[in-house]
């Protein structure tokens, strides 16, 4: 039954499809902006402008957002990364303190903590300036108080474990000591 009703309406003629025929003298009536649901083609133009600007500005918006989050994921792993040696560099750094009658030895120890330090610098890994620094929690990390009135208020007396930074990113705050 409802094949019937689709092959009646689709023999019938449609009046919204087919154009209007010129009248007489070439002329076709004129459309306004008024008439049943037409729109002058310069306002058609500047919607279709307005959402072509538009779809622009998102594409850039996700362009830029994309490379953001880019450049976050490699600096993160990175930070990762560098974190991950922060030990050994720990423990090389406590090497060199300790006195040694060999010399090939502490050159060695050397020698090993100043390749780590440039492979740090070429990452873009900088340490944090802590000793004699005044205070700052975005970057040290302070473990002990002490009074002393030879140095000023809130400054950085002594550094137990040197912090990192990777750009803006700290990789580890430096623990201190901080004086007053």
């Amino acid at each position: 039954m409802a094949d019937k009703k689709a092959k009646k309406e689709k023999d019938l003629p449609r009046e919204e499809s087919q154009p209007a025929a010129p009248e007489q003298g070439g002329q076709q009536p004129e459309e306004t902006a008024g008439s049943a649901g037409t729109q002058p083609d310069s306002q058609i133009l500047a919607e279709k402008e307005e959402q072509y600007l538009r779809l622009a500005a998102e594409y850039d918006n996700y362009r830029k957002r994309t490379a953001k989050e880019k450049e976050s994921v490699w600096t993160q792993a990175k930070a990762e990364t560098v974190a991950a040696f922060l030990p050994v560099y720990d423990n090389l750094e406590r090497a060199l303190k300790q006195e040694t009658c060999d010399e090939a030895y502490a050159k060695g120890v050397e020698m090993t903590m100043k390749g780590l330090q440039d492979v740090l610098a070429k990452l873009g890994v900088e340490q944090i300036p802590a000793l004699g620094e005044t205070f700052d929690p975005n970057c040290h990390n302070a473990v002990m108080h002490v009074e002393d009135d030879s140095v000023g208020e809130n400054t950085v007396v002594e550094v137990f474990q040197q912090g990192f930074t990777c750009g803006d990113k700290v990789i580890r705050f430096a623990m201190v000591k901080v004086a007053n």
